[in-house]
């Protein structure tokens, strides 16, 4: 079963603001897109709106078949 695909699209951003993803992102060992996707989230859980995690594609090699 393949991973659902992530949509993609652009995003225009103040540079100052930019700046400041990164900064946070690099010190919570995250990336820029990954940072911002989590404050996204805390964003709208603040506001009273859930949303609910993809399942994370499984990991690793398959299991054999007998």
């Amino acid at each position: 079963m393949a991973a659902p695909k992530k949509k993609a699209f652009a995003l225009r951003l103040d540079p100052a603001v930019h700046a400041a993803v990164e900064r946070l992102a690099a010190s919570e060992l995250r990336s820029a897109n990954a940072q911002i996707e989590m404050l996204l989230r805390e964003a709208l859980t603040e506001r009273g709106i859930e949303v609910e995690r993809t399942k994370a594609p499984r990991r690793g090699r398959p299991p054999k078949e007998d």
